[in-house]
């Protein structure tokens, strides 16, 4: 792993402009970024997530 930035589940919501429920129903769902486990708590290494944002783009009809 690089030594990107970790960001918490209400980090990753407040960057993703979503509410935390949806990041957790997203991730239980298999689709949203992967997360690290680090004891009990999840984080998101910045640059995984910037990756998942990018391969959600709609192509343009």
């Amino acid at each position: 792993m690089s030594s990107n930035q970790l960001l918490t589940i209400e980090e990753v919501a407040e960057y993703c402009r979503v509410t935390v429920l949806t990041v957790r129903w997203l991730r239980q769902e298999g689709r949203f970024a992967p997360a690290i486990k680090i004891g009990r708590r999840l984080v998101w290494d910045m640059s995984d997530l910037d990756a998942w944002i990018d391969s959600q783009r709609e192509v343009a009809a």
